[in-house]
């Protein structure tokens, strides 16, 4: 089975990545910074927060659903605010998504906050809302059951360092892949969790009796050159069972994201 880990960066690269996601088609997809505006036809729209101004792919969700025909995808929305059509607002959803290989039975699932809650009114201030997904699925290849969780950790302005509410969030993750896993499952956590190596999530984590594969490979980071901040670190894919790892690569060519996918082989 195949997993792959991605920031999508709000689709700003959609030209590049969705090519790419339809080409790669792994069993199981875990994307972040999802934008979903069922409201509008449009393919693009923009992001106003002050002098932040960014492109979004208006329905980055429903181009991933159109390039991954063989899945069934989730949009889990952490969010509803407004994108511009030029001095138009429209209302849009973000969050985050998980698409799974039809063949694969998903036979648990569970969909949460790791920080604050839905926010319905407007994206909210930093550091806002975020959520995460849980899904249980059964391969059949292996006859077992995997746990596979996926957040996007909450951004803060001051940071990547720890804070209180870091601590809490990892806490609440982990609480939401118990819900799903059972005795025996392989557990795997990922996602864009906005932390340094050597932070509290992680040790968190690894004291669950995960093992984390970026920093334990020896892998110098997950940004592309598209990131041009210090800090090479912000994703991480977890399991407990170190044994079932048939491979684990953080993809650097093509860059499709500022962020690099992860792609785990079991």
């Amino acid at each position: 089975m195949r997993i792959m880990c991605l920031n999508g960066w709000g689709g700003r690269l959609h030209d590049r990545l969705v090519p790419y996601l339809a080409q790669a088609s792994p069993d199981v997809l875990c994307l972040q910074e999802v934008v979903h505006s069922p409201q509008t036809d449009r393919d693009w729209l923009t992001y106003r927060d002050g002098a932040h101004v960014l492109p979004q792919r208006a329905n980055f969700f429903r181009d991933v659903c159109a390039a991954l025909p063989d899945h069934v995808g989730t949009f889990c929305a952490a969010a509803q605010g407004v994108l511009w059509d030029g001095e138009t607002p429209l209302p849009s959803r973000w969050g985050l998504a998980t698409f799974v290989r039809r063949s694969l039975p998903v036979v648990a699932q569970a969909q949460g906050f790791v920080h604050k809650g839905f926010s319905p009114h407007g994206y909210g201030d930093h550091p806002r809302s975020r959520s995460a997904h849980a899904i249980r699925i059964f391969d059949y290849r292996t006859d077992r059951a995997i746990a596979v969780t996926h957040m996007h950790g909450l951004r803060d302005l001051r940071g990547k360092g720890d804070t209180p509410e870091r601590l809490e969030q990892a806490r609440r993750l982990l609480a939401l892949a118990a819900q799903v896993a059972e005795p025996g499952d392989l557990r795997v956590i990922c996602g864009d969790f906005n932390v340094e190596p050597g932070s509290e999530t992680l040790r968190l984590l690894e004291q669950a009796g995960l093992v984390e594969l970026v920093t334990r490979r020896g892998l110098p980071g997950t940004r592309t050159s598209l990131y041009e901040k210090p800090g090479r670190f912000a994703d991480y894919m977890l399991v407990d069972d170190e044994a079932a790892v048939r491979d684990f690569r953080v993809v650097r060519d093509p860059e499709v994201s500022d962020h690099c996918p992860l792609v785990l082989e079991l």
